[in-house]
């Protein structure tokens, strides 16, 4: 029995050395990587100087034409990621901040994103591999019920979130090999889709008093960014379009765009323009917005 539990300590202890060392291998890699994603592109990142940072969802990814913001002069990147919540939002601000950059504008599209306060676990696996690196990090994620085992368990995070942060991505960032995530300054175009679906319901979901967009405003005020939050196109077929008028009244501050671009060929899906609707989209934002130049 003595040598039984000898073997099984032996195996535990060796255990535990592996883990240490992959947490200790993956972690020395990410940790360099620039080229792959939004957010190791900021964590990694030096003091920026940017006109206008764009921030939100896959709405604000697909909106919000960079290019078209840097020729009138705005220096521009689009921050905007895919599948994000305000919980991601507001804590890639958080690390703008920490790491000394100095923002004059952001734009937040703030709509259907207004409706829950929770994490994304495809972007929160992106944060991963910094949780030992930023407090502002581990601040941000220190209420999740699952903390403790991503903080102090070596490589469970790496584990949990194997499709963000696993061996293909770990392998792919130590080759750096980079991504089109950073193409177009931030901006992700989409095309035309004659078989997209062009219906929604949007019945079920109601804004909240947001505490993260509560953070991201508080932020702003303290940093001297010209906040504007915004509403983007969504197609005319959708069921619930109430709830945008619950928005302003939540929000009176955020200016409503969800019904500016009209017509199908203008979108990829019911909730995403295609490039020729972002173009339009982001025209009219440059046009009827005051952006802080000074």
């Amino acid at each position: 029995m003595k040598q039984f539990l000898v073997f099984i300590v032996k195996i535990v202890v060796v255990l535990l050395l592996v883990a240490f060392a992959l947490d200790f291998i993956y972690t020395t890699v990410f940790v360099q990587s620039k080229t792959r994603n939004k957010v190791e592109n900021v964590i990694n990142s030096e003091p920026q100087n940017y006109d206008v940072v764009i921030l939100g969802t896959s709405r604000a990814n697909n909106h919000f034409v960079s290019e078209l913001f840097e020729k009138e002069g705005l220096k521009t990147f689009n921050y905007g990621m895919s599948g994000a919540h305000l919980f991601e939002t507001s804590l890639m601000l958080k690390l703008m901040v920490e790491r000394g950059w100095n923002i004059k504008n952001i734009i937040l599209e703030t709509d259907l994103n207004l409706s829950n306060e929770k994490r994304d676990d495809g972007t929160f696996g992106r944060f991963m591999p910094f949780m030992h690196q930023s407090n502002t990090i581990t601040e941000h994620f220190k209420n999740e019920p699952d903390f403790i085992e991503l903080y102090y368990v070596p490589f469970y995070r790496y584990i949990q979130f194997d499709s963000k942060v696993g061996f293909r991505a770990f392998y792919k960032s130590l080759q750096q090999e980079p991504t089109n995530t950073l193409a177009n300054k931030g901006y992700y175009p989409l095309g035309f889709n004659p078989k997209a679906n062009m219906k929604n319901n949007i019945e079920s979901l109601v804004p909240l008093r947001n505490r993260y967009f509560e953070e991201i405003k508080q932020i702003c005020k303290s940093n001297n960014i010209n906040l504007i939050a915004v509403t983007t196109p969504i197609c005319s077929n959708v069921k619930g379009m109430d709830y945008f008028k619950k928005v302003k009244k939540l929000y009176p501050e955020i200016k409503e765009y969800e019904h500016f671009v009209e017509g199908d060929h203008y979108f990829s899906s019911c909730g995403h323009l295609n490039d020729k609707g972002a173009r339009a989209y982001t025209s009219k934002i440059i046009e009827d917005l005051e952006f802080k130049r000074e």
